[in-house]
């Protein structure tokens, strides 16, 4: 037998991730009979997730009206690159304070193992996955967990931008798809392993702001990505 709190989790496992690949059009209100009726189960385990999801930034809600999917704007997904900027600028400096010569020469090695894979991947989710485990790993190593959580959350929300705007690089013959984010992550990590920290969190500063600059460009190609299905 399911239990309560099993049923749950399976529905916001579900309901995030038409939120994170909106599913649900940007802005638009969300029918908690209908999903309740698609998941085969109450209101109750729905709105429960609905309102997890609020507190987590990926629907939003309106008093008296109900839940609503996240807005996408270039705006907002910024805002959300200059927190990861914070985020991970910082878990590298904690990083190289907290973590011992074993620790430290183990993500090294971890993560320089993915480089071929990452060098010669042509799937954009693919590739979109070994990049967050990249940027994931360096966090945790951290030591803090709240910092792993909430990059995690940020990925998470900006997943959807980032691989439509991987695929659209994909059909461009002149793009290699990991072309300069390889050269970047061992420059990083050449810099983590000589225990460089300013010097680590300025290449990740960098990094990521590259990406950051293109995200009107993206935001725009979601858009279409959104809305193209339906027409």
């Amino acid at each position: 037998m399911t239990k309560p709190t099993d049923r749950v989790g399976h529905v916001y496992d579900r309901i995030r991730k038409m939120a994170e690949t909106f599913e649900f059009k940007p802005e638009s209100q969300i029918n908690e009979v209908a999903l309740a009726k698609k998941f085969k189960t109450s209101r109750t385990p729905v709105r429960e997730a609905l309102n997890r999801l609020v507190a987590e930034g990926f629907l939003t809600f309106q008093a008296r009206r109900g839940f609503f999917c996240r807005p996408l704007s270039p705006a907002q997904i910024l805002a959300l690159y200059e927190t990861r900027i914070a985020i991970e600028t910082e878990a590298v400096r904690l990083a190289l304070e907290k973590a011992d010569d074993e620790q430290l020469g183990g993500l090294v090695e971890s993560l320089r193992a993915l480089e071929p894979e990452y060098d010669s991947c042509d799937d954009a989710g693919r590739l979109l996955e070994l990049d967050e485990h990249f940027h994931e790993e360096i966090t945790r190593l951290s030591k803090n967990p709240e910092l792993v959580r909430i990059l995690e959350n940020l990925n998470g929300r900006i997943r959807f931008v980032r691989l439509i705007d991987l695929k659209n690089r994909s059909l461009d013959a002149s793009t290699e798809l990991g072309d300069g984010d390889i050269q970047t992550h061992k420059r990083i990590l050449s810099l983590i392993a000589a225990r460089d920290a300013e010097g680590a969190a300025s290449a990740m500063r960098r990094h990521i702001q590259r990406r950051r600059e293109e995200t009107t460009e993206a935001v725009a190609k979601a858009f279409a990505e959104i809305f193209y299905v339906d027409d």
